[in-house]
Order: structure tokens, then sequence, then C-alpha cells
């Protein structure tokens, strides 16, 4: 497996960190060895939603992990609570997990609002398909949540041709309807299966 050169999108100050220099080093080192290259800017909003897209592979979740500590950025991203129990809970909380109770008042998209509205500086990241199969329809809830915070909403891609996580346009949600055609049509370019269509 060849290594690939990876320049990695510089942070603001106001932007929380994950780790350190040997996190940064093997997030680093693992993006090389498996060929793949981020693309783009990270956002400079203090307070942002990222929407990642599209998920089609079990290697999402390492490719998506070994970026976060290459950047060394620390992203909010949200997990039934009933999985943030001992020993695992600070684990999960250091890597950015936010437990959402589905039963809550508010619902799933309040907590993240109020979240947001009690945050100095927050970027929350999640894959609109909420799966690995084919959704012919995407729920609006990542829409709602970046319209009720009044955050924009940073689009990112994972292109396994080009093997290549890439920082694209952001929106300004308004009409929810006109937002999601947006969106939609943004990642139709990207190839939505796993090249080699092993998971």
């Amino acid at each position: 497996m060849t290594s690939r050169k990876n320049t990695i999108p510089e942070l603001q100050t106001h932007h929380s960190r994950l780790g350190n220099r040997l996190t940064r080093w093997f997030g680093r080192s693992m993006l090389g060895l498996l060929g793949w290259q981020i693309k783009g800017e990270f956002p400079a909003d203090k307070k942002c939603v990222i929407c990642v897209a599209p998920h089609t592979s079990n290697w999402d979740f390492f490719i998506a992990i070994f970026a976060v500590l290459a950047m060394d950025i620390k992203l909010v991203w949200g997990a039934k609570h009933q999985i943030f129990i001992w020993p695992i809970k600070s684990l999960l909380g250091g890597l950015g997990g936010m437990p959402i109770n589905r039963k809550q008042a508010g619902g799933v998209v309040g907590q993240i609002v109020n979240e947001f509205n009690h945050s100095e500086s927050m970027v929350f990241a999640l894959a609109p398909e909420g799966t690995r199969h084919h959704v012919p329809k995407w729920k609006n809830g990542f829409l709602r949540i970046a319209k009720e915070a009044q955050v924009p909403v940073y689009l990112v891609h994972l292109d396994y041709k080009k093997k290549e996580m890439g920082f694209g346009p952001s929106i300004v949600v308004d009409d929810l309807d006109a937002s999601m055609e947006y969106v939609r049509n943004y990642y139709r370019i990207i190839p939505a299966k796993h090249p080699d269509k092993t998971s």
C-alpha cells in the first residue's frame, strides 16, 4: 500500500482540540497509508453542522476517525444515551459523543439545538442517511437543527474512487425543502458505492 502525502486543513483558535502530537501523527499516518486525502478548508465558524455523505461502507467510520485525529478537531456527534455507560462513557465523551434520549421533551432536534444554545463553540457532525443502506429519502433533522440553532450546514463528501474526504459548500437553512434539494444535488455527483463492494 503506497503512502500519500496529505495536506491537513488548519483550525481556528476557537475550535476544540481532540488529542495531542501522537494522535495527530497516528491519524495522518493512517490516512497516508490508506491513500486518503483531505481536501478543502475546515469551517471557520464557531458553530455549525457538518453533513457527511454518502454513508455506504463500514470503512466510513475509520476514515472519519483518522481524519478527525489528523486535524485534531473535537466534533460533537450524537448517539443513544443507553451506550454511555461505564467503562466507555468517559471515552465516548472524550471523543465528542453526546448522549441522546429520544423520549426526552423536545426530541433529538431539541436536545442538539439546546446544546448549541449553551455552547460557545460547537461543530456537530452526522451522516444524514443514518445507515449504510441506500435511503431514497433523507430525513431533514440535520437541516432543522441548523435552522433552529441558526447555524450554517457544511457539506462534506466521502469519495472512495478518489479516496478523498472533501469539504464542500455551506448553506444557510431557510426553506427546508429547498435546502434538502440543494444537498441532494450536491451529493448526486459523488459515487454512492464503495468501489470494491466489500462492505
